[in-house]
């Protein structure tokens, strides 16, 4: 299934890649990915097995955004279940963090969610409604209840598209390995919000810090 969006004179169409599809196509994926987040080499070593992996995964969806012949952008995710190395990573530290009243816990969380994998859009399409229109229509229609996600803890604009949609911090400061950055969990109640909110109702959202274990 394809879609057109009309960006700065340029039509953008979004396509639905199934499992075998999005495996022919991952070396290009992890070439979208090294030119949008310019990641150090390390970073790179191994990640088309990763997505390899991925594809693998329960209600898998991927879905590419081609501009002209070329691509421009992907996402992709999955339903999220224990075994799952990020699942099981994010599971542990939300189970040390006394969530605040009437917030979710971490099993709440967890226990019925999409994974939102990865989110990637090259420079020179980033702010122009690409990565919007990649998360909005990864996420319809989906039957879990939450989706999750992690990004770097920066006041990005990937970081205030999600905050946009309905995303809010679960986690802050987090480590993935000793070698990342710190990043930020972030989690939604399904479907996402497709309108941005008023001003009013936008205010900032308290982060929730898990505590450090002496090895970080």
């Amino acid at each position: 299934m394809s879609r057109k969006l009309t960006l700065m004179s340029q039509t953008v169409t979004f396509t639905e890649l199934g499992p075998a599809e999005f495996r022919q196509a991952i070396s290009q994926f992890v070439g979208v990915y090294a030119t949008a987040m310019n990641p150090p080499e390390r970073m790179l070593a191994g990640r088309d097995l990763i997505l390899e992996r991925h594809a693998a995964n329960p209600g898998f969806r991927a879905l590419a955004a081609i501009a002209g012949s070329r691509l421009v952008g992907f996402t992709y995710g999955f339903h999220g279940v224990p075994g799952q190395w990020w699942h099981d990573m994010v599971a542990g530290a939300l189970a040390t963090v006394h969530a605040p009243a009437g917030s979710p816990g971490a099993a709440a969380w967890l226990a019925d969610s999409f994974e939102v994998a990865e989110l990637h859009v090259v420079p020179e399409h980033q702010g122009a409604g690409t990565g919007r229109a990649l998360l909005l229509r990864l996420t319809s229609g989906r039957p879990e209840h939450t989706a999750v996600l992690s990004t770097q803890d920066t006041e990005s604009r990937a970081r205030r598209l999600y905050r946009d949609v309905g995303f809010t911090d679960l986690l802050t400061g987090f480590r993935f390995s000793g070698g990342e950055p710190p990043y930020a969990v972030m989690g939604a109640r399904l479907p996402l919000r497709t309108r941005r909110p008023a001003p009013e109702a936008a205010g900032p959202v308290a982060p929730v810090v898990p505590p450090r274990p002496s090895s970080w």
